[in-house]
């Protein structure tokens, strides 16, 4: 028998963000409006990606993938968010919350996947460019893609079923807005083996993608410090720069939230660092790469003129 089956919850409780009155509405527009706009400014990238013949490259290629799957990752979360303010409710049926969870594992890995690779494309240019062309193939984009999507459901699937397997017997209170790997602190079964997955295959899935990051990226300075010119150097850095902005972002707040000491984490804290890892970085992913981009701002310029905006 299955640890579902043996388990008599029936559906969990999500705290969400705040029980004040006030402060809930404040929220509720709050989400929406980013919600809104995450949506929005990341159709609008994968839009002039596809309709600019200038940007058919890898790296639009990969950034164009990397919008839709923030779309998705913020989609997963903040619509049942609202529903949930909206009908004056903070529950979630179990089926609904592993469903949840199997796709918030899902896309964060694909998030973590899909910013190693586009660490690749700048390595390959800076550090091989006579080769660029045959190295960055339309066939090893599309199986560098797929790679990702393959391993990330595999990844998640594992983790999901895993925890499906354990018993909820009578704790039902998540403290987040969604329900993620956090469901083990409700559970009366043994939970070792999970813990131990994700100490393990989960790090190491984390891990990995930021060691080539820092991999491609050390070998790109080192490649620029050999450049004559200050403008070629600055050229580069520049060029990088809109990746480097969003991987320390990234990052930044997985390091705050999952490897700083148990001591130092607090309610508080942690919800600030799950709403900045779930819903701002989304949002935020399309200005950082369309403000310092000027072919991308070209062809949001021709996408807004052609729409009748202006």
């Amino acid at each position: 028998m299955s640890g579902a089956n043996q388990s008599n919850v029936s559906e969990f409780i999500l705290l969400g963000l705040s029980t004040q009155p006030q402060q809930r509405q404040l929220l509720f527009v709050l989400f929406l409006s980013m919600y809104l706009a995450t949506v929005l400014g990341n159709l609008l990238i994968i839009l002039a990606i596809s309709t600019d013949s200038w940007l058919h490259t890898p790296m639009y290629f990969f950034l164009s993938n990397l919008s839709f799957v923030d779309i998705c990752f913020s989609s997963t979360t903040i619509p049942k968010t609202l529903a949930n303010h909206i009908l004056e409710s903070q529950t979630i049926s179990f089926s609904g919350c592993f469903m949840q969870m199997y796709f918030v594992i899902v896309f964060a890995y694909m998030d973590n996947f899909l910013l190693a690779v586009m660490a690749y494309d700048p390595y390959v240019a800076v550090c091989h460019p006579l080769h660029y062309t045959t190295m960055m193939t339309h066939q090893l984009c599309a199986l560098l893609i797929a790679g990702s999507w393959v391993i990330a459901n595999l990844n998640s699937l594992l983790h999901t079923l895993l925890i499906a397997r354990l018993s909820f017997c009578a704790q039902n209170t998540i403290p987040h807005f969604f329900c993620d790997v956090s469901l083990l602190k409700l559970s009366c079964s043994d939970t070792y083996l999970n813990d131990m997955i994700i100490l393990t295959e989960a790090a190491l899935m984390m891990i990995t993608p930021f060691v080539c990051i820092l991999a491609s990226y050390v070998h790109i300075t080192l490649a620029v410090l050999r450049i004559p010119s200050t403008k070629g150097k600055w050229k580069v850095f520049s060029t990088c720069g809109s990746h480097l902005t969003v991987v320390l972002l990234f990052y930044g707040i997985i390091i705050a939230l999952y490897f700083n000491p148990a001591s130092s984490h607090s309610a508080e804290t942690d919800t600030v660092s799950t709403v900045m890892y779930t819903v701002v970085t989304p949002m935020l992913n399309p200005f950082i790469y369309s403000l310092r981009n000027k072919d991308m701002k070209g062809a949001l310029g021709k996408i807004i003129v052609m729409e009748g905006f202006f």
